[in-house]
């Protein structure tokens, strides 16, 4: 597990072992996305919750791909916060 996904984990008080849903399909979650790209070399000011959605590695590979989905993403996810 990467170091910076702990930290989101701790912040939310959750732990590895708990059930964190994606945000569009509700299946097990098991990755961060940046919904605004952080960009090469990145930027601490992307990585904000209202920036962050949890998404399943499936659901990841299709916001990266496609800018319609990404959209959906960040609907769905501005609509949890």
């Amino acid at each position: 597990m990467k170091k910076h996904t702990k930290i989101y984990l701790k912040h939310f008080d959750y732990g590895i072992e708990d059930f964190i849903p994606c945000t569009t399909c509700g299946g097990k979650a098991v990755d961060i996305h940046h919904i605004s790209s952080r960009g090469m070399g990145g930027s601490k000011f992307k990585d904000v919750i209202e920036n962050l959605a949890a998404l399943c590695r499936a659901c990841h590979e299709k916001a990266e791909s496609s800018k319609e989905f990404n959209e959906i993403v960040k609907q769905k996810h501005l609509k949890l916060l």
